[in-house]
């Protein structure tokens, strides 16, 4: 299915039936910067498109470090709750 790059001017119509049994191979063209109009009795459902670019910035390893404290039991479970998650009363 991988072709050249369309006019977006004229994103390509293709049909339901057409796309679900092609879905992997649209979702690659799409990636790759083609435009599809999913269509069914020639009324447009769907356009399939390239994703925008990325909204938030890449993240930055160790950003917060030196910022970010945990308590010495913070993977310790009180008894009481022990208790009621197991059924018991405390």
């Amino acid at each position: 299915m991988a072709g050249p790059v369309r006019d977006k001017a004229a994103p390509r119509r293709i049909g339901v039936k057409t796309f679900r049994g092609n879905l992997d191979a649209f979702l690659r063209e799409a990636r790759d910067g083609n435009t599809f109009l999913v269509t069914a009795r020639g009324e447009v459902l769907a356009e399939i498109r390239p994703p925008a670019e990325a909204i938030r910035a890449a993240r930055t390893p160790g950003t917060l470090r030196g910022r970010i404290r945990m308590a010495h039991d913070f993977d310790t479970l009180p008894p009481e709750v022990l208790a009621s998650m197991q059924g018991e009363e405390p």
